[in-house]
């Protein structure tokens, strides 16, 4: 896993500089032939959540990811105002969409389009799914009972697993996923769930 030490991820853009320079990387590196090129994930939460969007869609190099992970990314209402901005329809790859019901994620405002809603309300997951292609496989669910600051720790055992079953083909991983009888739409800890494989 690789990552950077930026404050203000949002714009994607210091994440496709740090996949430029990791798959750039020289010899003298302790990296360096270490990077599968071939299997690339990107994940990020809250703020980090837009700038994974923004990372796929936005960018060149964006292309070179195989899938995506976001833990409660910031809403297109509050992307947008902290100039954020993705278009979450130009997802082409595997992507799965994580937010907590406690009112820091989805506050229960009745037009979250005019004012702050939480950082990952209900409508906005329902709305960016449906603007996914069905084409693409993708998963939305919400961590039951989780406010905002839970989402890094509520949803780290499901990103491992999407990660290891989009990047490494690993079948007990997939488990969670795939299938009428996926082990997530057997979890109490989650809700509102809805994937289309």
């Amino acid at each position: 896993m690789v990552g950077n030490d930026d404050p203000q991820s949002g714009t994607g853009e210091t994440a496709s500089q740090t996949l430029d320079f990791i798959l750039h990387i020289g010899a003298d590196s302790e990296l360096y032939g270490k990077i599968d090129k071939n299997n690339i994930g990107i994940m990020g939460y809250s703020q980090g959540g837009a700038g994974a969007l923004c990372a796929v869609t936005n960018f060149d190099n964006g292309k070179l990811y195989k899938t995506i992970f976001t833990g409660s990314a910031a809403y297109p209402f509050l992307a947008h105002n902290m100039g954020w901005d993705y278009d979450v329809s130009k997802v082409t790859i595997p992507y799965f969409m994580t937010s907590g019901t406690g009112k820091t994620d989805d506050a229960d405002i009745p037009d979250i389009t005019k004012k702050f809603a939480g950082v990952c309300p209900l409508e906005s997951v329902i709305t960016n799914y449906n603007s996914i292609s069905d084409d693409v496989e993708k998963v939305r669910a919400r961590a039951t009972g989780a406010e905002h600051e839970d989402m890094l720790v509520r949803s780290d055992g499901y990103m491992t697993a999407w990660m290891l079953y989009q990047l490494c083909g690993d079948e007990e991983a997939a488990k969670v996923f795939v299938s009428d009888d996926a082990e997530i739409l057997h979890n109490s800890n989650w809700q509102d769930i809805e994937k289309n494989d």
